[in-house]
């Protein structure tokens, strides 16, 4: 499918590999592992500073406390000792309760997919990459920037689905909008569990919408309710109201997901100058505070049910308020978010971000920054890895297609390197002697298809082949390739009679009105 990205490759076998690999996107073909990082996260400050952040944390709860909009998750939290302002919604969190729930929650956990081969683990030094979700918009360079529709929705779970470096969905990648908000969630899961074998994610709006996804995924999944319970098989994003707010949506999310042990990932919006302090260890300091309130609740309601702490913090532009991503302050926040979660055992989620309009250099480096403050901060799940732009405001199908090369360049370098008597090659060097060259050689000979990663997307032609060919760009290949993708698309299959039991309960809540709405 590349080969009409360039002129007279057949012969060349980087060229050739990138055909093959672009190919088995759409085939069927074994599941590549998850990446795994070898060496150890980088810290983002001492143990010392560490410890005063965490400190800090506890003073936050126990002082100015966390105002809790939930009046069943209030109960809750006076029965296991918080201090509950029976005249505003205000609740302080004593640090003995709060240091009584870590530890309770898994360092690591499996996420079910219906596919067994797609299930993932996180935590530990795995590593598993979402797509880009809940853009209200969505692009491509032909149709431009356009509002979230079920087409454009369905062919994003599509092109996903084709993508290696896709291991799960953090959600819509893009908001059907023009499917009512009562029913969006039956039809959008359903698309997501039909179209995709990959394990998902359910948004906490509403009891409605939590019990429906949790449903729809056991019955996708053909297994009975306890093997769900003993087998997270979705998880859902809680993002706190920053500064220092839980509202009734999130609160409900954490009740019915940690009742029924899928898993909650507590992610704090703090963007440091806007909703958060402006120093960066004052904004730390706060999410950590709001993911630990979180972590109290989910492990009140069920002790040792999956929770992961979510790093969400980057700044504001100063002199417009508008959010920035990619920056250094983001790497900085991202780097001791890992050292957080890592010191309170609990898997690590960070993201991969932008604020680009366009797919441009500023898309590229603020990606490369974002992502790498978040590998090398001890990522286990990377929210928004593939097609986030504009700040999350727009789904891009060509975004998808260049982060999921970027990501699977992150999962080559994260490759061990095998240090061996072949590898070392001294053979291959006495064959060739001083002043030859490898490039026949028997070593090279043996390995020249798969020595090196091949990208979808860098065009390595010297000048004169890439203008003959029409100077394509890396947004002119990342539109090709996305086609191309979508074209050879399979359909995972699906037992027949799961489909049609999961047809009939979409239909049946459809019937019921769905979840409720204002309009």
């Amino acid at each position: 499918m590349t080969m009409e990205l360039s002129a007279d490759t057949s012969e060349r076998p980087r060229r050739r590999g990138r055909e093959e690999r672009t190919r088995a996107g759409a085939a069927s073909h074994a599941v590549r592992p998850q990446p795994r990082r070898p060496f150890p996260p980088t810290p983002g400050v001492s143990e010392d500073e560490l410890e005063a952040i965490h400190l800090a944390s506890l003073r936050v709860l126990e002082e100015i406390g966390i105002d809790v909009l939930h009046q069943e998750a209030k109960a809750l939290l006076k029965a296991e000792g918080a201090d509950v302002d029976p005249s505003s919604d205000r609740v302080r969190f004593d640090r003995g309760l709060v240091l009584s729930k870590i530890g309770l929650a898994p360092q690591s956990f499996t996420l079910h997919a219906r596919n067994p081969q797609r299930s993932v683990v996180l935590g530990g030094d795995h590593l598993a990459f979402c797509s880009v979700a809940s853009a209200p918009n969505v692009s491509d360079r032909d149709g431009g920037r356009r509002p979230g529709n079920k087409r454009d929705y369905q062919n994003l779970i599509r092109l996903g689905q084709t993508l290696d470096a896709v291991h799960l969905w953090g959600g819509y990648p893009v908001e059907p909008a023009d499917i009512h908000a009562s029913v969006r969630h039956l039809e959008a899961l359903f698309d997501m569990l039909t179209l995709s074998d990959k394990a998902i994610h359910a948004y906490s709006l509403g009891k409605e919408r939590n019990v429906d996804a949790i449903e729809m995924v056991r019955i996708a999944r053909g297994i009975d309710h306890e093997t769900l319970e003993r087998e997270p098989s979705l998880f859902t994003i809680i993002n706190s109201n920053s500064p220092l707010r839980l509202d009734i949506p999130m609160l409900e999310g954490i009740i019915q997901m940690a009742r029924r042990n899928q898993a909650v990932v507590l992610t704090p919006f703090t963007l440091a100058g806007a909703m958060a302090p402006v120093t960066i260890a004052g904004a730390v300091a706060q999410q950590n505070a709001e993911a630990l309130a979180g972590l109290v609740v989910a492990q009140s309601v069920r002790p040792g049910s999956p929770f992961g702490y979510g790093g969400f913090t980057s700044n504001v532009d100063m002199k417009s308020g508008a959010p920035a991503f990619g920056t250094p302050e983001q790497m900085k926040a991202a780097l001791v978010g890992g050292q957080l979660a890592r010191r309170y055992g609990l898997p690590y989620r960070s993201s991969n971000t932008n604020a680009a309009n366009t797919i441009d250099v500023q898309a590229a480096y603020e990606s490369v920054f974002s992502l790498w403050g978040a590998v090398m901060g001890g990522v286990n799940l990377l929210m928004h890895g593939a097609g986030w732009m504009e700040g999350g405001l727009q789904a891009s199908f060509e975004k998808m297609v260049i982060d999921a090369d970027l990501l699977d360049m992150i999962s080559a370098f994260l490759t061990p390197l095998a240090v061996g008597e072949d590898e070392l090659a001294i053979e291959a060097m006495r064959e060739v002697g001083p002043g030859g060259h490898f490039f026949g050689c028997a070593h090279t000979q043996a390995r020249y298809r798969t020595a090196f990663f091949a990208p979808m997307i860098s065009d390595w032609r010297n000048h004169e082949t890439w203008r003959e060919a029409g100077s394509p760009t890396g947004y002119d290949a990342a539109n090709r390739l996305y086609k191309a993708r979508l074209a050879a698309y399979e359909e995972p299959p699906m037992d027949p009679a799961i489909r049609e039991e999961l047809t009939a309960f979409v239909a049946r809540r459809k019937a019921e009105g769905g979840a409720p709405t204002d309009f």
